[in-house]
């Protein structure tokens, strides 16, 4: 039975993700995720006119979902500081939940690829930030957090970590678990 157009693109973009899951994984070519797939290179440009487009389809799905689960609790949760640790808390639990594409969220997967890829992760990052530090000015308007916090710079610290514990989960091979100390570092972070 064929499958249809929408499911072959989304078989294709799943098989990059679980490629990407590869910790010695160099750089994935079209040959390597069309034989992974039993298809033909050419098979797979009838669904994508290019590499970058499926790194796109990914990066697509990682914003949807991501930007899914804030707006989620953001319109769910009444608290900002409460919004600001729930994002946090869903931020390393996507990675550690998608090991692949959090070598996408870090760039790690994007080297030699087309630097537009990349321009739209740093974009991403900045959307994330944007919406911590929304978090934290309602936070400082409800009174939840000291009034001498600037939200600019606490948000791109928050992201900075965030960063930073998906770069450490990505680098050991995915042994090293995003959300390992959360519970304890949470206060020190705020």
């Amino acid at each position: 039975m064929p499958t249809k157009p929408g499911e072959r693109k989304h078989q294709i973009l799943q098989t990059l993700a679980a490629m990407l899951e590869d910790p010695k994984a160099e750089r994935i070519t079209t040959a390597a995720l069309a034989k992974r797939l039993d298809v033909s290179e050419a098979a797979l440009y009838r669904h994508f006119a290019s590499k970058a487009q499926m790194f796109e389809g990914l990066i697509e799905f990682i914003e949807q979902t991501l930007f899914g689960l804030v707006n989620k609790i953001t319109a769910e949760e009444k608290s900002g500081l409460k919004q600001i640790e729930a994002v946090l808390t869903m931020l390393l639990g996507f990675a550690k939940k998608n090991p692949g594409m959090t070598r996408v969220l870090i760039g790690d997967a994007l080297v030699n690829e087309d630097e537009r890829l990349q321009a739209r992760i740093n974009q991403l990052h900045d959307r994330l930030e944007a919406t911590l530090k929304q978090a934290l000015r309602f936070a400082l308007s409800e009174k939840e957090i000291p009034e001498g916090v600037d939200p600019t710079a606490q948000a791109n610290l928050m992201l900075a970590f965030v960063v930073g514990r998906w770069h450490q989960f990505a680098k050991s091979g995915f042994r090293r678990d995003p959300t390992e100390y959360w519970p304890t570092q949470w206060p020190v972070i705020v």
